[in-house]
């Protein structure tokens, strides 16, 4: 398997995703602006998202994909398939559960993530309600990651990484074709996550037919790899946590700046996740697999190897993305979501969140590429160690950003987190030598600083004064951006190679 290629296929299927993404955002930004009904709907989805990124594609994926990766590479597909139905039963039961205790306990739920609701009855209320439709989702999606997990250990990468564009598609049909029926249209919204959820689960069950992984689920907690896979959890648990824990704080202190803060920090966040998932996930979703193998086959060349190949890639593309998001941050802003509710100051507000999540966004992808390190020798306490000090040296950077920067505080504090996270972990991963850095690395940094160098200066000169863009008709604003965009890109790549880099060396099979 070339990795390269199943890292683009990834990436190409995530961009489709991101694009229909942004088309949601776009809709939801002319539909509902930046006020009270978005920042309710915001708190209400981010809740059981919150428990998707941290059961179902944190911890348990962090846990469940080493151990069935060993299974597969050393004691074959049967049993690899009996694992997973025993897995599928207690995940299913321990799912349950915990949907039908958020359900109840959604008041209890908002009050502890956004305080600062509870001084608006209404806000509140409509908060409470639309989590309460919303709660399910975690049941369909956690399942989802679980057929997700089982996909890409098998090699097939491009299902898991469509399967989100069918959440936007049914957010976009529901606020098109339902939220005018509804009394509040805003709740429109809960309900497209409740059956995005049931969509994506139900999209990957052909696949997992296809390589005859679709077990019936088995109820038996005590089995030796389930029993692995739960030891694994408790400490993945508590580092996905962390992160998410500095999520809900952030909202929490959001949610007491007023009317819109929530919003802003939201489209901000979607905009810094469109290379953070089409590189960081990508990679990360790719590089798992192999390093499992080559960790299962007691191969440390080889593995460091991988892990080199991996930081090179990550860094040759997330450096640009980075100074992309932060120079054209208004152009960015004001050509996706300047309409209709959503304002001239909410662009503005928007685009200082978004310059200082760019601050962080190649710690933050970074760390998909060094942790997956780390999971695949099964050794989950070291990136918790490192993710609860991040925690510590987050809130401390909010104590000191947020009264001065406001809700771009929030997402600077995010930024130093994440930096700091990525040294940490690299710092670690080269002290324990499972990453020895060839001698090109000084040249190779210097190349890539050299185009960005080249490449902020086409974006500098190209986008001109930010004002000037809100003067513009919306297909003038996306036509600039186009070749603003194009030309940077260009004189990146070029640059890069007259410098002598090569898409070539970057190939890799495995």
């Amino acid at each position: 398997m070339n990795l390269l290629k199943a890292a683009a296929s990834v990436s190409a299927m995530t961009l489709l995703s991101r694009i229909t993404g942004f088309v949601r955002d776009t809709l939801l930004a002319v539909l509902f602006g930046a006020g009270l009904a978005m920042d309710a709907f915001v708190v209400a989805f981010r809740l059981p998202n919150l428990l998707r990124r941290l059961f179902a594609e944190g911890a348990f994926s962090q846990a469940f994909i080493p151990i069935l990766g060993e299974y597969r590479n050393r004691r074959g597909e049967e049993a690899t398939r009996e694992l997973s139905a025993r897995v599928l039963g207690s995940l299913s039961v321990a799912l349950l559960v915990a949907t039908a205790v958020g359900v109840v306990a959604a008041p209890l739920l908002v009050y502890a993530s956004a305080w600062g609701f509870a001084k608006d009855a209404d806000k509140f209320a409509l908060t409470v309600t639309m989590l309460r439709i919303c709660f399910p989702y975690i049941f369909f999606i956690s399942l989802t990651s679980f057929a997700a997990g089982i996909l890409n250990t098998w090699g097939s990468f491009k299902v898991p990484a469509f399967t989100p564009v069918l959440l936007n598609l049914s957010f976009i049909g529901f606020a098109v074709l339902a939220a005018p029926h509804f009394e509040r249209p805003i709740v429109a919204l809960a309900w497209a996550v409740f059956a995005g959820g049931i969509l994506q689960l139900a999209f990957q069950v052909p696949f997992l037919l296809r390589i005859r992984m679709l077990p019936a689920p088995k109820w038996d907690p005590r089995d030796e790899g389930v029993v692995r896979i739960l030891k694994l959890m408790a400490p993945a648990a508590l580092g996905v946590s962390v992160a998410q824990v500095s999520l809900v704080i952030n909202t929490h202190i959001a949610s007491w700046l007023g009317d819109g803060p929530v919003s802003w920090l939201y489209y901000a966040d979607r905009l810094m996740e469109f290379p953070s998932a089409l590189l960081g996930v990508a990679l990360g979703t790719v590089i798992l697999p192999s390093l499992v193998k080559h960790h299962a086959n007691q191969d440390p060349e080889a593995y460091s190897r991988l892990l080199d190949w991996g930081l090179r890639l990550t860094l040759l593309l997330a450096l640009p993305a980075a100074v992309g998001l932060a120079l054209l941050a208004v152009p960015i802003i004001a050509t996706l979501f300047w309409h209709g509710e959503f304002t001239r100051h909410d662009v503005m507000m928007t685009r200082a969140a978004l310059i200082a999540y760019a601050v962080g966004l190649a710690g933050i992808i970074l760390v998909k590429i060094l942790a997956p390190g780390f999971y695949a020798r099964q050794n989950i306490r070291t990136p918790v160690k490192v993710a609860l000090v991040t925690l510590a040296v987050t809130q401390l950077a909010n104590a000191a950003l947020v009264p001065w920067l406001k809700h771009a505080g929030l997402a600077a504090a995010i930024s130093v987190g994440a930096t700091f996270n990525a040294a940490w972990l690299w710092w670690l991963t080269k002290r324990g030598g499972h990453w020895r850095a060839g001698s090109d690395w000084g040249a190779f940094l210097l190349k890539i600083a050299v185009a960005l160098y080249m490449m902020g200066g086409v974006i500098w000169y190209g986008m001109g004064p930010e004002q000037s863009w809100f003067g513009l008709p919306t297909a003038a604003r996306a036509l600039k951006l186009s070749l603003v965009v194009a030309g940077a890109m260009a004189a990146y790549f070029a640059t890069l190679w007259a410098l002598g880099l090569r898409l070539r060396q970057f190939a890799r099979n495995e």
